[in-house]
C-alpha cells in the first residue's frame, strides 16, 4: 500500500470543450495544468486514479541539480526557482526546504567521479562544491564510518511528495482548471490529421490540443494513437520511518539514501539498486535501451514480472466504448522489494547507528518511467496537437515546475523557458543514437 496522498476534490463538470486536455494527475501533469491556468488557457485534466496516486507521492522528495544529466540543467534550474516560490504559488506549505544534499563518496575513485560532475556542469554547477574533512563531519552528524568526501549543494532540498502535487492541482482548480479524478482517457480523436477531442469513460471533451503527462502509462497510450514511444520502467522501493532527531537534509550513499521528512522521520531507499519486470515492452525497445543496460546492469535487478494490465491490451489496442487498462487498474500499487529495502536499512543503521533507535513504519514501491537516455520527452509528438511529457528516468519530482512550464510554452507557442531541444520527442526517429547519463 502507497503512502497516504492529501486529497484533491474532483471538479463535479466534465466540460465540453477546452483549449487543452491534460492526461496524468502526477507531478508533470498538475504542473502543465497550473502554467495554462495561468495563462488564461481553459484545460481539462484527466486523472483514471487520484491525483499523485502514483509515482509523484512515493519517490523520495529530492529537489536536486545537484549530479543531473547536463542537458536538464538549465530546466532544473529554473524549476529550483519555480519551487523556491511554491508556497506563494499554490496558497499551500508543501514541505519544500533548501536543506543541501550530499552525494557521499566511498573511495578516491568516487571523488574523482563526482568532481568531473562539477567540469561538466560549468555555471550551472552554482555553489555546489566538493567538501570533506571537519566541513563534512559537521554536514554529517553521527556517521559512525568515514567518507573519503562528498559533493554537496546547500542550495539543492526537498519537499514533500504526498502533498506536493495535490496543492498545485487545487491552486490550477482555482485558476479555472477542470481536475477530473477517477476519470480516464481512453483515446485521442483527430479531425483533419490533428488533435480534436479526447474520448473519456465519461465522455467526449473536445480540444485543440493534448498533453500527455501519464508516466508508466504515456507508452501504452501512445501505442494506441500509432505513436512508438521506447518507454519501460523500473520498480523503485522506499521506507519511512517514525520521527528521529537524526541529520538534517539528504544524502546518498552507496547502499542507501535519505532525507528528512516533514512529519520528523525519514524516506529511506537504496541507493543503487531498482528492479526491472521484464515484460513485452522489455523485448520491444530492447535495442532502444541496450546502451543504458551496458552502463547500468550493475545497479538493475531485472527479473519476470507480470504485465499492470491485460495481456489483450499489450498491442494497444482496444475500442473508446469499452472498459480499457486505465480503468482495469486506477492506481499502479505494486509490491515493494523487501530484499532491497533491507539492504538499505542495514546499511543506513551501520553507517547512522542513532537509526537503529527508531522503526520503519512503512514500506511502498512505485514504477519509475524510463527512457533510453534518461532524458524526459517534453515536446509535441508526430501528431500535430499531441504533446508527450514523459520518462523523467526519477527526475520527475524535482524537475516538475519547470516541466510544466516548459510544456505550457510549447502549447502556447510562447518563448520557450529554457532549449527545448534536448526533450524533442523526434530524437527517436532522427537516428541519433541514445546518450545515457546517469550520474552515479
Amino acid at each position: 500500500m502507497g503512502p497516504t496522498v492529501d486529497v484533491v476534490a474532483s471538479s463535479p463538470a466534465l466540460p465540453e470543450r477546452v483549449d487543452v486536455v491534460v492526461i496524468g494527475g502526477g507531478i508533470i501533469g498538475t504542473s502543465t495544468a497550473l502554467a495554462l491556468a495561468e495563462r488564461g488557457v481553459s484545460v481539462a485534466l484527466c486523472e483514471k486514479g487520484r491525483i499523485a496516486g502514483e509515482q509523484s507521492s512515493r519517490n523520495w522528495g529530492w529537489v536536486r541539480r545537484m549530479g543531473r544529466d547536463p542537458r536538464e540543467l538549465p530546466l532544473v534550474v529554473e524549476s529550483l526557482k519555480l519551487w523556491a516560490a511554491m508556497h506563494q504559488t499554490v496558497g499551500a506549505d508543501v514541505g519544500y526546504r533548501t536543506s543541501g544534499i550530499l552525494y557521499l563518496c566511498a573511495s578516491e575513485a568516487d571523488v574523482e567521479r563526482r568532481a568531473e560532475w562539477l567540469k561538466m556542469a560549468g555555471d550551472y554547477a552554482l555553489d555546489t562544491r566538493m567538501v570533506g574533512g571537519s566541513e563534512l563531519e559537521r554536514l554529517l552528524p553521527g556517521a559512525g564510518r568515514n567518507f573519503v568526501g562528498a559533493l554537496y549543494t546547500e542550495s539543492d532540498g526537498r519537499a514533500e511528495p504526498q502533498a506536493a502535487a495535490p496543492a498545485i492541482a487545487r491552486a490550477a482548480q482555482a485558476r479555472g482548471a477542470a481536475v477530473l479524478t477517477g476519470c480516464a482517457v481512453r483515446g485521442v480523436e483527430t479531425t483533419g490529421g490533428r488533435v480534436s477531442g479526447v474520448v473519456t469513460e465519461r465522455g467526449r471533451i473536445a480540444c485543440s490540443a493534448v498533453v500527455l503527462a501519464g508516466g508508466a502509462w504515456s507508452s501504452l497510450l501512445c501505442r494506441h494513437a500509432g505513436i512508438r514511444l521506447p518507454q519501460l520502467t523500473v520498480r523503485a522501493s522506499v521506507l519511512r520511518t517514525a520521527p528521529l532527531d537524526g541529520p538534517d537534509g539528504a544524502a546518498w550513499a552507496p547502499g542507501f539514501a535519505f532525507r528528512k521528512r516533514a512529519d520528523g522521520g525519514y524516506t529511506v531507499a537504496n541507493g543503487l539498486s531498482n528492479r526491472h519486470d521484464i515484460g513485452p515492452d522489455s523485448f520491444r525497445y530492447f535495442r532502444d535501451f541496450l546502451p543504458l543496460l551496458r552502463m547500468e546492469w550493475r545497479h538493475v535487478d531485472p527479473r519476470p514480472g507480470r504485465p499492470f494490465f491485460h495481456p489483450r491490451h499489450l498491442a494497444g489496442k482496444w475500442r473508446l466504448d469499452e472498459p480499457t487498462p486505465f480503468e482495469a487498474v486506477r492506481v499502479l500499487d505494486p509490491d515493494p522489494v523487501e530484499g532491497h529495502l533491507d539492504k538499505a536499512w542495514s546499511s543506513l543503521v551501520a553507517t547512522f547507528p542513532e537509526f537503529g533507535a527508531t522503526r520503519v513504519v512503512q514500506r511502498w514501491a512505485g514504477l519509475i518511467d524510463a527512457t533510453p537516455d534518461t532524458v524526459p520527452v517534453i515536446s509535441e509528438a508526430t501528431l500535430p496537437g499531441f504533446f508527450i511529457a514523459t520518462g523523467f528516468s526519477g527526475h520527475g519530482f524535482g524537475i516538475g515546475p519547470g516541466a510544466g512550464r516548459l510544456m505550457a510554452d510549447l502549447v502556447t507557442g510562447s518563448p520557450p523557458i529554457v532549449d527545448p531541444l534536448p526533450f524533442r520527442f523526434s530524437r527517436y526517429a532522427d537516428g541519433s543514437a541514445p546518450k545515457p547519463y546517469t550520474g552515479l
